[in-house]
């Protein structure tokens, strides 16, 4: 109960600076004693309100440090002292153990197998080094709060990864119920890789309208990216059911 004299602009004021003030832990995976280093001193500017641990360790020490420290996020060099690719085990390991902090894959390069790996691992991003350093408290916090962090080139490998796997089947009980004729069949489309041009050609539609057709599908099923909405359609137990015949 709120107490007396205390309005209510105060009272969101002072839960707006909970939020702003909550400490993130961070806890980051590297090679060498210079690379974590560097990265703690990136993280640790006094506006960011990161609680850093920064460990160069082989991989298996470096799983039982995150497991001790229990970081709201890990930041995994994809390269340990053990070997090169040594944090995909790290990462299977926290994944394995449900561990519940979000994990970011730190890659040399954006490699299709490496950036797919790290996603198949439970990344829920991936940051490459050949970027600027100061790009790096945006993805912490970004993943923190529910979000994928992968640029345009990185996320076109899933979608690519995805409309090869199996090809999409709309006729699930689910879809049916929640979306419209059209819109399912502009679904269908996006799952095919189409573009909104490309989608509106094969629709005779504009791509407006098929921009509004699919912030409604977005609506609908709550996701808020076209790669969520092709995983939406794709993750249903009954994806190769079509309904029964009247």
């Amino acid at each position: 109960m709120r107490s007396p004299g205390i309005g209510l602009l105060e009272v969101i004021v002072y839960e707006t600076r909970q939020v702003l003030t909550e400490r993130i832990r961070i806890g980051v995976v590297e090679a060498t004693r210079m690379s974590s280093q560097l990265i703690a001193e990136t993280l640790k500017h006094r506006r960011n309100n990161f609680d850093v641990l920064a460990c160069a360790e082989d991989s298996s020490r470096a799983f039982r440090e995150l497991q001790n420290f229990k970081p709201h996020v890990a930041v995994i060099s994809a390269e340990l002292q053990d070997g090169p690719f040594k944090g995909f085990g790290v990462l299977a390991q926290m994944h394995a153990s449900q561990d519940k902090a979000a994990a970011i894959m730190l890659l040399n390069s954006d490699q299709r197998d490496l950036v797919i790996d790290a996603f198949r691992g439970g990344a829920r991003g991936v940051f490459c080094r050949g970027h600027s350093l100061e790009a790096l408290p945006k993805c912490i916090r970004a993943v923190h709060q529910g979000q994928i962090w992968a640029n345009n080139h990185q996320l076109e490998f899933l979608l690519q990864l995805i409309t090869n796997q199996r090809p999409l089947q709309l006729g699930r009980r689910g879809l049916s119920t929640l979306l419209t004729p059209r819109q399912r069949e502009v679904l269908e489309l996006v799952t095919e890789d189409m573009n909104n041009r490309e989608i509106a050609i094969e629709l005779g539609l504009t791509e407006h309208t098929v921009r509004n057709y699919i912030f409604q599908i977005f609506e609908k099923l709550g996701v808020s990216t076209r790669v969520g909405l092709v995983l939406y359609a794709l993750s249903e137990p009954a994806i190769n059911e079509r309904p029964p015949a009247p």
